[in-house]
């Protein structure tokens, strides 16, 4: 067992705690007493430290000034630019504070103006994410929908060779509690059309993980390797990639998806660093026999899963009205992915392409080997064919108005405490 260290804030050392002292988080909020005035803060337990106003006090003393001057800042762009030597020392510094003992804040007589009650927090996106992109990274989920609609080439012949990705839009990406609205698209009742033009009748949750890069931005033209990848990612936030499917359908021949995906993406506010996940990380993804090797720029010996469990509910409006508890669609594990985020990484950058710190990639959906651990409504329904019945007795074969859909993922290992992510959660509004 791990020698753990000692925490006084409150909820820090519960077992299901999602923020102990060995997760420390980092996300941007505004206090209530500073409306407009977003500033990094960590998580820990009920709380949350406020770093602007903790550099204020002096209390980040014994940090380098570049370090403290990032952390001052209203978003985190900045200290993902600094790279892994600096995110480590900065989280080692917020440890030693919140530790029991000495070296600690539990006795600073500013302690109640920097450590806030993180429930009254307004949570805001943890960066100004430039670029996006969502991978395609699932055997499981890649195999499930190429079987509804290619059932005798389920898998691209390229699809074991790369991982399979597409440009997002960044600029509808939101922070979890925003509500989902309904899109318009054109779809159509045959296959060959004729299309017409209204609010989408298959909306769908996906249940995705995604990572921030950090580090310094790569020169265009400069290729980042597989084996060095780890400089470049900074933590990882749930994901929620919400997808209109009968507006996908149409579309996405030849050129893949587009307005399907582009007018929602919600994520989780607390960005859980690489150091804090390492504990939960073991060596993968496994290869069946007859796959094909793996290119050079894309092989990695030391490579990694990292073993997030996660689960998504949904809650119709009658059943939030009638305190009827949420039902579970699924349950799956960032593990099972077949591509990793090195892999992801490299061979986004293996053209040159630059890579910028605050940039989001997203996995695409995870999925896993049984029907509970499919990761969103068109495969859990199967298409619509096996519908869901929620606790209210409704069924569901895709999302309904007024559907409220959260994610949550959480780590466990022997001899560590359980870390978790908090929850990216959205409710179905109308078409506008």
């Amino acid at each position: 067992m791990t020698t753990r260290t000692r925490c006084w804030v409150p909820g820090a050392e519960r077992p299901e705690a999602d923020f102990p002292i060995e997760n420390l988080p980092w996300g941007v909020a505004e206090r209530p007493d500073r409306p407009g005035e977003p500033r990094i803060v960590v998580a820990i337990g009920d709380a949350a430290l406020d770093l602007a106003e903790a550099a204020g006090f002096g209390m980040l003393e014994g940090l380098a000034p570049r370090i403290v001057s990032a952390l001052r800042m209203p978003t985190l762009n900045a200290f993902m630019a600094l790279g892994r030597a600096d995110w480590s020392a900065a989280r080692a510094h917020v440890a030693s504070m919140l530790s029991s003992g000495a070296g600690g804040i539990e006795r600073h007589a500013r302690r109640d103006a920097v450590l806030l009650d993180r429930a009254a927090l307004s949570m805001r996106l943890p960066a100004e994410i430039g670029d996006y992109t969502d991978f395609y990274a699932s055997e499981h989920h890649a195999t499930n929908v190429g079987s509804m609609f290619r059932p005798n080439q389920p898998l691209m012949p390229n699809w074991k060779h790369l991982p399979v990705g597409y440009h997002g839009r960044s600029s509808t990406i939101v922070v979890e509690g925003t509500p989902v609205r309904r899109p318009h698209g054109q779809t159509v009742a045959s296959d060959d059309g004729p299309p017409s033009f209204g609010p989408s009748k298959l909306l769908d949750h996906e249940l995705e993980m995604g990572v921030f890069l950090g580090g310094p931005a790569n020169a265009l033209g400069e290729r980042i390797a597989v084996g060095r990848a780890d400089e470049r990612l900074f933590g990882c936030v749930i994901v929620n990639d919400w997808s209109a499917r009968d507006v996908q359908k149409w579309e996405y021949q030849p050129l893949g998806p587009f307005n399907a995906k582009n007018f929602c993406t919600s994520i989780s506010p607390w960005v859980v660093t690489l150091e804090a996940l390492r504990p939960y990380c073991r060596p993968g993804p496994v290869r069946g026999a007859a796959d094909p090797p793996v290119l050079d720029y894309l092989r990695r010996g030391d490579d990694y899963v990292v073993d997030v469990q996660l689960e998504v509910t949904i809650a119709s409006a009658g059943m939030r009205a009638a305190g009827t508890a949420p039902t579970r669609i699924s349950l799956g594990s960032f593990a099972d992915m077949y591509w990793t985020m090195s892999q992801m990484l490299a061979h986004h950058a293996s053209t040159g392409c630059v890579m910028r710190p605050g940039d989001l990639l997203a996995s695409g959906t995870i999925s896993g080997p049984t029907k509970e651990g499919r990761g969103c409504m068109l495969e859990r329904t199967w298409r619509g064919t096996e519908p869901v019945t929620l606790g209210d007795g409704t069924e569901r074969r895709f999302l309904q108005d007024g559907d409220e859909v959260t994610i949550t993922g959480w780590c466990e290992a022997a001899g560590h405490p359980r870390i978790g992510f908090g929850r990216c959660r959205g409710v179905v509004m109308p078409a506008a």
